[in-house]
């Protein structure tokens, strides 16, 4: 799993205009400085799956771990003055495939990390990594640099679905990863598993949700495949089920991994209880974090109560290029595009957030958005919110309704 990108452009007319919120960012009235935590990005993988719309590359030559590291830790050294010296909370190395580099490569950027910013005593160390690169020693050596987790694409254990797929790895591989992470010392494991994929039969679906918990993993990432454009998917669309098919699939899926100790507390994401992802939650709790890599996005509160997001250059031949700046833009998001960018991550979550959060993580009193909470609440999309901001039942099946609410 990525990160969330920034907000999308706001629409020409908004609810918000009416509610005075233009112009910059909002005077800190109870701002305060959220969890910082760091995305870490490595853009390349073995070959690139027709669904992915990622910033991923392949290459026809050895990886250049070395010099993408020197030029994390560059890119990091530019970073520092908006981490004002925070400790971090979690860290993922996303991709692409980062189970490509070696632990020594990993293990050289986390030190360099841990030399600039302090790590909470508890941090989380997230690694993505795919099947089809599993080696036992190589896992025994990311558990011993420091990483404590690990999310392992799996997306299904039906053979035929993998090759649909275009995945490097095959149904034995899938389960021989899961053994080799148990065995290397991992003891907090996310599974991803994809459902509504080419030709897939409910009775198929399900049965991949039942391979995955017998497995046990301690978080379960469940999502249904979508066609994004740029992808070979959008542009040659494999035959997927049908909707009425995709909805029981959903329903029952949901139902036999409640049943299985796995609480759905975000809409593609399942946990055992105190097991969720401290650094997706993060994410939609409004946390910052820094964006290290080629593509990676960041978000950042500063001390005046200005909130910005950034990101880096995506192509890796410019991000490793000495004489170009791999910051390739930056905004300040003004005070009327807040709730959105707010509301967009919070709702997410089964429980939403504290109503608390609002004002400590935008630094604007709640009651400036409350005619659009009110309309929310009457239209049946958003649960009484003066103490949580929470969807309904029926706010979780329209989310994108309840959202554009806020644009």
């Amino acid at each position: 799993m990525t990160q969330p990108q920034a907000a999308s452009n706001k629409q020409q007319a908004t609810p918000t205009d009416s509610l005075q919120l233009e112009g910059g960012a909002p005077p800190p009235c109870s701002l305060q400085l959220p969890p910082l935590a760091a995305y870490v990005h490595i853009p390349w993988c073995v070959k690139k799956c027709p669904y992915c719309d990622f910033n991923s590359h392949t290459s026809q030559t050895a990886l250049p771990e070395d010099s993408y590291i020197d030029a994390m830790i560059a890119d990091l050294e530019q970073d520092l003055p908006l981490a004002a010296g925070r400790e971090l909370t979690s860290i993922f190395f996303g991709g692409g495939t980062p189970s490509l580099f070696s632990a020594a490569s990993l293990d050289r950027f986390l030190q360099a990390l841990n030399a600039r910013l302090p790590f909470a005593a508890d941090i989380e160390i997230t690694l993505e990594a795919n099947p089809g690169t599993f080696e036992q020693a190589k896992f025994s050596d990311y558990r011993a640099a420091g990483i404590n987790r690990l999310s392992i694409g799996i997306q299904s254990f039906n053979a035929g679905h993998l090759k649909a797929l275009g995945r490097i790895h095959d149904d034995r591989e899938a389960l021989s990863a899961v053994d080799m992470a148990r065995r290397a010392g991992f003891d907090n494991l996310n599974l991803d598993l994809m459902h509504g994929l080419p030709n897939q039969s409910h009775e198929q679906a399900i049965a991949d949700i039942d391979q995955a918990m017998a497995l046990a993993p301690e978080h379960l990432s469940w999502y249904q495949l979508t066609l994004e454009p740029n992808t070979v998917f959008y542009s040659k669309p494999p035959t997927l089920p049908e909707e009425d098919i995709l909805w029981s699939i959903q329903e029952a899926g949901q139902q036999r991994m409640a049943a299985g100790g796995y609480a759905q507390y975000e809409v593609s994401a399942y946990a055992q209880p105190g097991r969720q992802a401290r650094h997706n939650l993060n994410y939609w709790q409004y946390g910052d974090f820094l964006g290290i890599g080629a593509g990676a996005h960041g978000k950042i509160t500063h001390s005046d109560g200005a909130i910005e997001r950034h990101w880096k250059t995506r192509l890796p031949k410019d991000y490793l290029a000495a004489d170009k700046d791999v910051r390739a833009g930056r905004k300040t998001l003004a005070a009327d595009e807040l709730p959105f960018d707010f509301l967009m991550n919070a709702l997410r979550l089964v429980d939403g957030v504290p109503a608390s959060y609002y004002s400590a993580r935008t630094g604007q009193s709640l009651t400036a958005i409350e005619p659009l909470l009110q309309q929310a609440a009457a239209k049946g999309l958003l649960e009484p919110w003066t103490q949580q901001l929470r969807p309904t039942e029926r706010g979780k099946l329209f989310l994108n309704d309840l959202l554009e609410l806020f644009l």
